[in-house]
């Protein structure tokens, strides 16, 4: 499940979790006890990188990014990490701080279509819709 994490990532892992933004923590509330079914983890360990959300039963990741993401570097580093992820097999989503604080409903509902496209069929191997 951690994807060959190393010790200082998880280091790392728990002291965003204590240190988590706002949006975080509002997008948090709704995902810790399950979403339909899907349990996420916060702050969660993947290799080399640290996902602010992940699913594992779906291999979906949910970012929240603040302004620092508009930043030409911060956008090439995204880039490249999504892009690895996506090797795993492990889709991204991104939302906005802004978005999380002003419509939360709708990053909910958001997150809720694109979970239940990966709803597990009959043959136990995932749907990708």
């Amino acid at each position: 499940m951690f994807e060959g994490a190393l010790h200082l990532i998880f280091e790392n892992a728990k002291q965003l979790r204590k240190n988590m933004t706002d949006a975080e923590i509002a997008l948090w509330i709704h995902l810790k006890g399950g979403m339909h079914g899907f349990k996420f983890r916060r702050q969660h360990p993947i290799a080399v990188y640290i996902a602010d959300f992940y699913c594992h039963e779906i291999k979906l990741v949910i970012e929240v990014d603040g302004n620092i993401h508009n930043e030409k570097e911060i956008k090439d580093y995204d880039a490249a990490r999504t892009y690895q992820l996506k090797e795993w097999d492990i889709t991204v989503i991104r939302f906005k701080n802004e978005e999380v604080l002003s419509d939360i409903r709708g990053v909910i509902e958001k997150i809720i279509e694109i979970a239940e496209g990966f709803r597990q069929g009959e043959d136990d191997h995932l749907i990708r819709k």
